[in-house]
């Protein structure tokens, strides 16, 4: 099932540039991503048995982790809009032991995800692209079971995360001016405030709203895995694509950026997020 009309900008972003990346360096996506969803998932506590919905699965790292978790009694469902991704996913060997996840082309927004299926939803980084919040988080609750729980991580605003900062500021001055991140519109920053993403929830019907800042650093890859990723993906991996015949320069002032970063463990940097808990009514 392809997007609906309202989110069919983001259906061609993620199926035709952003999906192809995350889809061509999902290993070094899921590295330096994953410490984050990890601490969503211990307060998510998916239990044996459970049956989950993971929203925004992507190339399905947190799908996986979650069949793991519910074991073989349980199930799991990663949900995407991103054909290329959910190929990477649909790839991937099944947790030994757990759930045989299903990976379905959906948009989470609009589409049938069921009534009253799940115990619980889960979400990194997969709940900040729709143009209609609200109705989105209605269309999830309505798929929860009563009582059903909802959890996702997400960005706090662009100035705290240096992870990404950084190489957009060192490259600043070799490139026309990159339009700063919309919190208003469908993007990585879109939930960076908790009042904003407290209200979208409220209105959609879930209760016992808890936002909580997370920090940590994250990363993991060689200086030039480093710099090769922060020239693909976020505001910059957007300028490139609009100015490839600048890489040469931006990449050699991306490269000094990230250096003073570098540690035996790999590049380093600050990330700062949100963990949303929420009940169904």
């Amino acid at each position: 099932m392809t997007a609906s009309p309202a989110n069919a900008a983001q259906s061609n972003y993620w199926n035709k540039t952003a999906g192809l990346t995350w889809a061509a360096m999902q290993a070094q996506l899921d590295r330096q991503i994953e410490p984050l969803g990890a601490r969503a998932m211990e307060g998510f506590a998916a239990q044996p048995g459970e049956t989950v919905l993971d929203i925004g699965c992507g190339c399905g790292q947190t799908t996986l982790a979650l069949a793991e978790r519910v074991g073989g009694s349980g199930g799991v469902t990663g949900a995407d809009i991103s054909q290329p991704m959910l190929e990477v996913a649909r790839a991937r060997p099944a947790p030994a032991g757990g759930a045989k996840p299903r990976f379905v082309e959906i948009d989470a927004q609009t589409g049938d995800l069921g009534e009253g299926v799940f115990d619980g939803a889960f979400s990194r980084f997969g709940v900040m692209f729709f143009a209609d919040p609200a109705a989105a988080f209605a269309n999830i609750g309505r798929a929860l079971k009563p009582r059903g729980r909802l959890t996702f991580v997400c960005w706090r605003p662009f100035a705290e995360n240096l992870w990404m900062r950084a190489p957009a500021e060192a490259a600043a001055s070799l490139l026309p001016a990159m339009t700063p991140p919309d919190p208003n519109a469908p993007e990585p920053y879109a939930f960076s405030d908790p009042v904003k993403v407290w209200d979208i929830l409220e209105a959609a019907g879930f209760q016992a709203i808890e936002i909580r800042p997370f920090d940590a650093v994250i990363g993991g890859g060689t200086l030039e895995e480093a710099t090769a990723l922060a020239l693909r993906v976020g505001p910059l991996g957007v300028a490139m694509r609009e100015h490839p015949h600048l890489a040469a320069p931006v990449a050699k002032a991306v490269r000094a950026a990230l250096a003073p970063h570098e540690t035996p463990r790999g590049v380093l940097m600050p990330a700062a997020v949100w963990i949303v808990r929420a009940g169904w009514r």
